[in-house]
Order: C-alpha cells, then structure tokens, then sequence
C-alpha cells in the first residue's frame, strides 16, 4: 500500500500531482530541484502493477545524484522530469539530504536492485518485458538470467540500438517494433540522461504501460560489471565501490557530482532558489 497523504510541510514539496484520477500520487519531496516521491521499494512495485492496469503509456526516473546534476544543467529534463508519472531517488546523498532537512525519504529505491523485483512481479503477473539497450550481447545475457531466475517470464523483446547511428526511418522501425511487441514494461538501458530524453519523447508512440531508464542494471544483470555487497549498499559507500572497479571513466563524475552537491547545499543554507537548470553542455554518460 502507499503511504497515505502526508501533511505538507514547508520541505514536501507542494506540487505533486496525481498521476490517474483512480491513482493517487505519493507525495513528493523536493531535493536538489528534483520532486521525488516519498515511496518504498515495495510501495514502487505495487503502484507499476497499478500502472499498468490503467494501460495508458507512462514513464517513471530513477534518479541518483548525478541525475540531481544532469537535470541543473540540461534544461530539456526540467519537463521531462515534469511529464514523469515519478520520480525515486535512487542515491544515498538524496535520501541522506531529505532526513538531513527533517522530511525524510523512506529508502533509497534503486534500479539496480527493481530490475530484478519488477522481472519477479511481471512473471508472477503474467506481465510482458521488453529490454532495450546496452550492449548485444549483454542484453541478451541478462535476459537469458531474468528468465533463468523468474520462470515464466515473458520477454517479448530484446534489442541493443546505437540510437546516435540510426536514420529517422530506423528510429521510427525501431518503435514500431517495440508497439507491435506490445509489452507491459520497457525497461531501457541507454545511459543518462539518452534514455530520459529518448521515453520522453517517444513515450506515446511507443504505448507501452511502463517505460522506465535502468542505467547500468543490464551489465549487473548480466554480470558483466560486480556490485559493490550489501553492507556496502547500506553504508552509502558504493560510489567508492564503482571508483575502485572504474577509476578512469568514474573519478571525474563523482567529482562533479560532489562539487554539484557542495554547491546545492550552499545555496540552501544562504536561502537562494532551487537549482536550476544553467546552460552548461549536459553530461550522457551512463549510471
């Protein structure tokens, strides 16, 4: 069940909205410019299910820090964020910021770990997955784990584009094949923030129920990139996990995301406006 209504106070964030007239929004907090919604992993799951019996095409955002800075910089994620049925704060900093403030977020709710519950659910639903993105051949190697791990599943498609080299009429092929598949959920997988602005935009050509962006959870999936364990989750210390594995490409995000943050919380503490989004060229690299 979602929680019930919260009374807002002045961190919850007065905008949210209702995402059906028959499906009450959760109520939303406001971190970094970004409205996330006060849910739990479970409470994610049940409102899919509910999205998906609605059949209306939707999306949803897993958002961590670094999305927190793709979207004060790239001003197109403002209304993508927007047209969003939610958006969950899938990064310790957020969740840790929102307690921080006295409105807490309940837990982080991330994709990496919601790929697997939304494969257990879709099969025990009879819900049909379509996965889109990452490389062939890890696509294909996390589907062939998803169905090893939830029989039953129905995967009605699996396809890894080089969106950037398709022509106009690929693109349009591409969708079309993802509509005639009909799925219930499209998970992709096409880094931030290409997959964002790629569901946005062609949400309602696609049709599909759910569309949501994983990030990297393909490659864990597949188990082409290692978690950082458990007790490191917890923690809040799988940034420093992903560093070790990934020096190279990961050392410059985080520090842009740490500079980003240090300058968020600044700004709240001399009482200025929210960040927002600023004409520096966006980051696409993935979560």
């Amino acid at each position: 069940m979602l929680h019930e209504p919260l009374t807002l106070t002045e961190n919850v964030d007065p905008e949210s909205t209702t995402i059906h007239d028959d499906i009450a929004s959760p109520p939303t907090v406001r971190v970094w410019g970004l409205s996330l919604a006060r849910i739990t992993s479970d409470e994610l799951i049940d409102l899919v299910d509910r999205l998906i019996a609605r059949r209306e095409p939707s999306y949803f955002i897993t958002a961590n820090l670094h999305y927190a800075m793709l979207s004060a910089r790239d001003p197109r994620l403002t209304e993508v964020n927007r047209r969003a049925a939610l958006v969950v704060a899938d990064g310790m900093p957020l969740v840790w910021y929102s307690r921080l403030r006295g409105d807490g977020l309940p837990e982080r709710v991330t994709g990496a770990d919601n790929v697997y519950r939304l494969a257990e659910r879709a099969a025990a639903r009879g819900h049909s997955v379509f996965l889109l993105g990452g490389l062939p051949d890890v696509a294909q190697a996390a589907a062939r784990r998803l169905s090893k791990l939830y029989p039953g599943l129905n995967l009605v498609g699996v396809e890894s584009p080089m969106l950037g080299d398709l022509s106009v009429d690929e693109q349009a092929a591409l969708i079309e094949r993802v509509r005639r598949a009909a799925p219930d959920l499209l998970l992709v997988a096409l880094g931030q923030p290409k997959g964002e602005l790629w569901l946005a935009d062609h949400v309602e050509a696609l049709g599909v129920p759910v569309s949501v962006q994983i990030g990297a959870s393909l490659d864990f999936v597949a188990g082409r990139v290692r978690r950082a364990p458990r007790w490191i989750q917890r923690i809040g210390g799988e940034w420093l996990w992903r560093i070790s594995r990934e020096p190279r490409r990961m050392i410059p995000r985080y520090t842009a995301d740490a500079v980003f943050m240090v300058r968020a919380i600044i700004r709240d503490l001399l009482g200025r406006p929210a960040v927002s989004a600023v004409s520096e060229k966006p980051t696409a690299r993935a979560k």
